[in-house]
């Protein structure tokens, strides 16, 4: 059986002590390292959006840039979305 491969992209991140200290102890309650308790953490918040918070954000934030589809697919797709 083939293992899925998930691409990764590595990030330095700095954090204050305290919440160093308080994550570590929460993960060594979980038994787990720090890294792998922090790397879980963010793949739940980021699971935790719906693709159409997502498309909404994007919409908002960054109107600009390729267009892929034409106006009336554009407002199929926000209808289909329910946004």
């Amino acid at each position: 059986m083939d293992a899925l491969v998930v691409e990764k992209k590595r990030k330095n991140i700095d954090i204050p002590i305290d919440t160093f200290r308080n994550l570590s102890i929460r993960a060594a309650s979980e038994g787990r390292s720090l890294k792998s308790f922090i790397e879980n953490l963010l793949v739940m918040e980021a699971n935790s959006f719906s693709d159409e918070e997502l498309y909404h954000y994007l919409v908002k934030n960054k109107p600009k840039g390729d267009v892929y589809l034409n106006e009336k697919e554009q407002k199929e797709f926000e209808n289909w979305l329910g946004i």
